[in-house]
């Protein structure tokens, strides 16, 4: 893999604060480290509950949170000490997609005055007509025309309209990665699998990397290559997707596979799913293995130290069970 195209993610850590004024810390993002090869299209899924650090993970990434420790190399550059024309070209680079339409643009604003702005203050165009031949373009990748958004407002279109417009606005900088934070959650599920299908085409047409956030794993195999799976903060499994949902070798992978695809409430009682509470900053704030409360196999030393992030049989996982490690 060549650094100079990649996205490396090294040992990744990030505080937040909680309890009495937040002085008190937990790991929201615990040594993370995952590398993405950007030679070739592909989507990579960051799956997992709620609170499991995925969308704290695409900000680093984006450059809009700093980390506390470790570092995110994009092409050989550390994101987050790029200044005056890099921070520019990475955002030419790195364009977000996020959840709701809705708060992505204001309401007040008319939707083709955002398409101007990025295309003269990020790409540098200054050129009407050729302002117009980009917007016009970004918008037909997924079945619009600037002629069908020029002068209108945002309540004037749909959910799924304004997620498409979204995703055009981010393909006016020719970017090489998308991170789409969860871009379906918020739309009808007759309009999911239409926006999946553009980004999968978008992948594929311009060549690539998307890296798409969710919470559903039906959504998660349909679109993804490759599937990172995270629990409290740390990233417990990476693969090909098809191989992580036919052999998971992580516990919470499984776990979270069979609570969700698996319609025999038998299976589900068995791995059940805690909703976000207090009992999650008890998990974020074990030392070792997040999911060690609750695995079957766990051991002593799942509760004192963070197991490695190894490979095995072309997966990556971080579990105890997958080492040498004796008491």
């Amino acid at each position: 893999m060549s650094i100079n195209n990649s996205l490396i993610i090294e040992n990744l850590t990030k505080l937040y604060g909680y309890g009495l004024l937040g002085l008190k810390k937990f790991k929201v993002l615990d040594s993370i480290s995952l590398n993405i090869d950007l030679e070739k299209p592909k989507i990579v899924v960051l799956a997992g509950e709620t609170g499991s650090g995925k969308t704290t993970l695409l900000r680093v990434i984006m450059g809009v949170v700093k980390p506390d420790s470790g570092r995110v190399m994009y092409k050989g550059y550390d994101v987050h000490r790029l200044k005056g024309s890099m921070v520019r070209w990475y955002r030419r680079e790195v364009q977000p997609i996020f959840q709701d339409p809705y708060e992505t643009f204001n309401p007040l604003r008319r939707i083709d005055s955002y398409f101007r702005d990025t295309v003269r203050n990020i790409c540098g165009i200054r050129n009407g007509d050729e302002i117009e031949r980009r917007i016009d373009e970004a918008l037909r990748f997924v079945g619009l025309s600037l002629d069908r958004i020029s002068g209108k407002y945002p309540h004037e279109f749909s959910g799924g309209e304004l997620q498409r417009i979204s995703i055009a606005r981010a393909l006016l900088t020719n970017p090489k990665i998308l991170l789409a934070d969860e871009p379906v959650s918020m739309l009808d599920a007759t309009l999911r699998v239409n926006i999946l299908n553009i980004l999968k085409y978008l992948k594929e047409k311009l060549n690539m990397v998307i890296i798409y956030v969710t919470h559903d794993l039906s959504t998660a195999y349909y679109i993804g290559d490759y599937i990172a799976v995270m629990y409290r903060g740390t990233l417990v499994e990476y693969g090909p997707t098809s191989k992580v949902y036919q052999e998971p070798k992580h516990p919470y992978t499984y776990a979270l596979l069979e609570s969700i695809l698996e319609p025999d409430p038998a299976l589900r009682e068995k791995y059940p799913l805690i909703k976000p509470s207090a009992l999650e900053i008890k998990e974020f704030l074990i030392y070792g293995c997040r999911y060690a409360s609750r695995c079957p196999y766990a051991k002593d030393v799942c509760f004192r130290k963070l197991p490695p992030f190894i490979e095995i049989d072309g997966e990556y996982v971080r579990c105890w069970r997958y080492t040498n490690y004796k008491e």
